[in-house]
């Protein structure tokens, strides 16, 4: 599934190519592109302008210049295709929007089909449906003293917190796997247990991963994730954790593991990243 650094790669690319355009047009293919809880059709906002293009976490939004704006997740394998209008169309094509040019148009393509865009109302700038997501690292309201408070206020697993949308937004699977590695802390920790030392480690490493994927283009497996001009991301040739099980871990040596963790997998090196437990009290 994308993660911050591929829907933000996506977000700077379509506003540089979007931005005061309008509307003409919007085709939808599949009727899983559409979100149940769309508001209305998406051909609805025709002759809308493109005022900005925003994200919040894994969400992204078209600001125009009416109350509505054009809401999507892009799933595990949605993609936003800045295309020539006599372009061959792709097999996966799901939504069409034509603009007010003869250039190009924006094509969703999405093998999967667990992608959408949906017209949505906002409240403060943030559309309702994207409400309940927290703010991301980079963002400059983000609170690194109320996110560490509500991870060491949790029991569960300082993984499955980092996956938490609620709690700080953005990090996914791929990312969580690599920032853990980086500040040297087993995905199975429990939150209560870390200091305030090893979370802003923590965080550090979020920002330090993120922001040098982000500088590539994301992360490309296969087909499933490009940026709106077709092309991969080229992180995962720096990947140290994530997808590396059998293989060496480039700071030790020792072999990274891989192990189940909600529905998922969880990478990680047995001796840089240490399940420590709390020592009992005496009694």
């Amino acid at each position: 599934m994308p993660e911050l650094p591929e829907v933000e790669t996506v977000r700077r690319g379509l506003a540089q190519n979007i931005l005061g355009k309008k509307i003409s047009k919007v085709e939808v293919f599949h009727p899983r592109a559409t979100n149940p809880k769309s508001i209305a059709p998406l051909d609805s906002l025709t002759g809308s302008k493109i005022i900005s293009v925003n994200r919040r976490g894994k969400f992204l939004w078209l600001e125009l210049n009416r109350p509505e704006v054009l809401l999507a997740h892009l799933g595990m394998s949605g993609q936003f295709i800045v295309s020539k209008r006599n372009a061959k169309v792709e097999k996966h094509m799901r939504v069409k929007i034509s603009l007010n040019t003869k250039a190009f148009e924006v094509r969703f393509i999405d093998q999967r089909t667990f992608g959408w865009l949906s017209v949505d109302q906002s409240s403060a700038g943030i559309p309702n449906s994207a409400a309940h997501i927290a703010l991301d690292i980079f963002d400059s309201k983000f609170n690194r003293n109320v996110v560490k408070a509500n991870f060491l206020q949790r029991k569960t697993e300082i993984k499955r917190a980092l996956l938490n949308q609620e709690i700080m937004s953005g990090v996914g699977n791929i990312y969580a796997d690599e920032s853990l590695w980086l500040a040297k802390i087993h995905p199975e920790r429990a939150c209560s247990e870390l200091t305030d030392f090893e979370l802003e480690l923590l965080l550090d490493s979020v920002a330090e991963v993120m922001g040098a994927a982000l500088k590539v283009g994301g992360t490309s497996f296969d087909e499933q994730y490009k940026n709106v001009n077709g092309e991969s991301g080229y992180f995962d040739i720096e990947l140290c954790a994530y997808g590396q099980d059998g293989q060496p871990c480039s700071r030790c040596g020792s072999e990274i593991r891989r192990i189940a963790f909600a529905n998922r997998s969880s990478h990680f090196c047995p001796k840089c990243q240490v399940n420590r437990r709390p020592k009992k009290r005496k009694v």
